[in-house]
């Protein structure tokens, strides 16, 4: 299969591990928190594929410079991200990525610009995707950066003082992916593993959604603040925890502690907590990719 012809398939993706570690088979990244994006570059065209392999070209007309960049036919691997006071913001690439009037993507794409960390390329006039990782960052070595096209830098062996700075900087993680990887194109492996800065609290839970043919039930998870209950997100649980046991044991409230109603909610009196993990809040106060740890008493 031709990666240049037939372009529908998906990038590789990672498994995650939960802590960093240091070994000199590897280098490590920082990962940045945007979009993932491949982009099929040659001297007149550019063309932007999301993880999914759909075309989102249309989204991010300040990505056609990279074509200035090539001389001939190449595939790149990235994340587009944008930034806020020096670091990506999540926040506001989702504003921007849902925006749908022509005027306004052309207008955004000049007043706030994208910015694409490009990690790897994968056709340069040929499939380097059976190449190790570090042979192929000797063929993107070779691409200059522009204003909107950025190579990522790597840390060589050291992950652990490496995730440090970046836990201490509030980043969003890093990566970790062996010197001699191929590129498995369609799949997930453990040649690249991410490893998240999640953060961890403690939050109340006002009620929870249940479907009965489902094994896990969502917890509604509020916090309290100036003695009032202000919702923050709703997180899956399995129904095999004692947890479950006491909150279907409790009064069902005709109305939720806090102000956001959701449909088909059973509420509760907030009495019962939880620890919950998580990656970030959202410019609304959501939480962003909970996870469920335990119940605290």
């Amino acid at each position: 299969m031709s990666l240049w012809k037939n372009n529908k398939w998906q990038p590789m993706l990672l498994k995650e591990v939960k802590k960093p570690f240091n070994d000199s088979n590897y280098i490590y990244e920082l990962k940045f928190d945007g979009y993932r994006a491949i982009i099929f570059a040659d001297p007149n065209h550019v063309k932007v594929h999301n993880r999914k392999g759909e075309d989102i070209t249309f989204l991010y007309p300040e990505l056609q410079t990279i074509k200035q960049l090539v001389k001939k036919n190449m595939i790149f691997d990235g994340e587009i991200v944008m930034l806020e006071n020096g670091v990506p913001s999540f926040k506001k690439l989702q504003t921007r990525a849902h925006l749908k009037k022509k005027d306004k993507i052309m207008y955004q794409s000049k007043q706030n610009p994208v910015l694409f960390m490009c990690f790897d390329v994968l056709y340069d006039g040929q499939d380097l995707c059976k190449y190790p990782l570090v042979d192929r960052k000797k063929y993107l070595s070779k691409v200059k950066d522009n204003d909107t096209f950025i190579k990522v830098k790597q840390i060589d062996a050291m992950g652990i003082p490496f995730f440090k700075e970046v836990k201490k900087r509030n980043l969003e993680g890093i990566i970790a992916k062996k010197k001699n990887s191929i590129y498995e194109i369609n799949k997930r492996t453990d040649s690249w593993l991410k490893i998240k800065n999640l953060k961890k609290e403690i939050f109340y839970i006002g009620g929870y959604i249940e479907k009965e043919k489902n094994s896990v039930i969502s917890l509604l998870l509020v916090e309290k603040k100036n003695n009032q209950f202000l919702y923050v997100g709703k997180v899956s649980m399995g129904k095999k925890k004692k947890l479950y046991e006491k909150l279907k044991k409790m009064k069902i409230e005709k109305a939720p502690y806090f102000q956001k109603e959701k449909e088909n909610a059973m509420y509760i009196k907030p009495i019962y907590l939880c620890e919950i993990e998580y990656l970030e809040r959202t410019e609304n106060n959501q939480l962003r990719q909970p996870i469920f740890l335990k119940e605290k008493n």
